[in-house]
């Protein structure tokens, strides 16, 4: 790609960035369906006879799998660019849906984990660390804002999956038929959206716009690599504070259905429909955290979001009323979805967007070790408290509210980590 000539040139694409942003979002939405899952637990089960525990390793090992596909493909956007790893990474997840398909006794439980599991969590990691990465190089003047509308778009995905795929099960006489028409979709928005990414040309900037270097939304004025990421504390500072936002928020996700039912009484029918509206709450905390963190800064909101979890987790197991339940619920959720929203923005104001792709590939290992520890931790404290969620619940919010101390002890590097194979590259925004 050409250096741009005129200042022409850069209004024009300034404003044409926004079709990114759209492109980011179909992309998005439908690799989000995986938080659908919960749709298709009760019809497998009845169907192929599994357990709880086998009916939902499909699910596990997908979020288990993401950081392989994140890093992997992180690392060869910054080379390529986002385009063939978007494609490549959506194809991988569409194709292995559909092989979920195939599976038709339960003896092939094996190959809804591989298609569905495996290649669908490579592949998703793959396709969805991309648009993250190439946002923020087109957007610093609004890196936390357009970064959360683009995960929001995950959070959405399964707002708009649950009802189709519940519509498709009513009339599927085997239930894995499913996974055809849902796969074939998948590809058909990935293929749509990921054929417009691109990164912008050397020399873009956005008009009038000057990078802060104080201040609360304050930027660094170096680009990192990731063998200099993985040599600063700040690195796993980032990735610890990510976990322990997702270890709390999905440890409530994967229980919100029985949670609501045992401690607010709620029906089958009311506890459905307030998973719904949590999915609504994980998409906008994505957006309202992360525009708010270009306001008041990164760690400041990483500190409101644990505190919110931690003081609603308090709360939540006496919350027998079922509109408190539903909002204590809800902001949890918020503040979940408000640390992927948040992230992507923070790690490229620490290191840089040059090498955003490889480095926010290997801090989504985060939303892996988190996603798996989170429910496995909160459904094993269930069952040792007596079928009760009182104990879980509060572990979870003493968890979060100790992990306020991250973010208030973590800054952003000052100069870049030593390089050992030669001279340091350092690179400006």
């Amino acid at each position: 790609m050409t250096a741009l000539r005129t200042g022409a040139d850069q209004v024009t694409l300034t404003r044409r960035r926004w079709a990114l942003v759209v492109a980011a979002v179909l992309v998005q939405l439908a690799l989000g369906a995986l938080y659908a899952w919960s749709v298709f637990n009760k019809p497998l089960q009845d169907q192929f006879h599994w357990s709880k525990a086998q009916v939902v390793l499909p699910f596990e090992v997908a979020v288990g799998t993401i950081f392989i596909g994140s890093m992997i493909g992180g690392r060869i956007q910054d080379r390529y660019g986002p385009r063939p790893v978007a494609l490549g990474g959506g194809v991988l997840y569409a194709v292995g849906t559909m092989l979920a398909s195939l599976v038709t006794s339960p003896g092939q439980l094996w190959l809804l984990v591989l298609g569905y599991g495996v290649l669908g969590g490579i592949g998703m990691g793959a396709a969805y660390i991309t648009p993250i990465a190439m946002l923020t190089k087109w957007f610093p003047d609004k890196r936390g804002l357009i970064t959360g509308i683009a995960v929001a778009g995950f959070g959405f995905g399964a707002v708009i999956t649950a009802p189709v795929a519940k519509h498709l099960l009513a009339t599927a006489p085997r239930k894995t038929e499913v996974f055809l028409p849902l796969g074939a979709a998948y590809l058909v928005a990935v293929l749509l959206g990921a054929s417009l990414f691109r990164d912008p040309p050397p020399g873009y900037r956005v008009p009038g716009f000057v990078a802060p270097t104080t201040g609360r939304a304050a930027a660094g004025n170096r680009s990192y690599t990731l063998n200099e990421a993985l040599r600063t504390p700040q690195w796993y500072l980032l990735t610890a504070i990510l976990t322990l936002n997702v270890a709390c928020g999905i440890g409530l996700i994967s229980q919100a259905a029985d949670a609501a039912h045992v401690i607010a009484g709620a029906s089958a029918a009311t506890a459905a429909t307030i998973v719904g509206v949590l999915g609504l709450f994980n998409a906008g905390g994505r957006v309202v955290w992360a525009w708010l963190s270009d306001r008041i800064g990164r760690m400041t909101a990483f500190v409101g979001m644990l505190t919110l979890q931690g003081v609603c987790f308090l709360v939540l197991p006496h919350a027998h009323a079922l509109a408190l339940f539903a909002l204590f619920a809800a902001l949890i959720v918020l503040a979940y979805g408000g640390g992927f929203g948040t992230m992507p923005a923070t790690a490229a104001d620490y290191f840089g967007t040059t090498h955003a792709g490889a480095i926010y590939g290997a801090i989504i290992v985060a939303w892996s070790i988190g996603g798996v520890v989170g429910p496995t931790v909160t459904a094993l404290l269930y069952e040792r408290g007596g079928h009760s969620y009182t104990l879980p619940f509060t572990v979870l919010a003493l968890v979060a509210l100790m992990a306020v101390a991250l973010p208030v002890v973590t800054r952003m590097p000052t100069e870049p980590a030593p390089y050992r194979g030669g001279v340091t590259p350092v690179a400006r925004h």
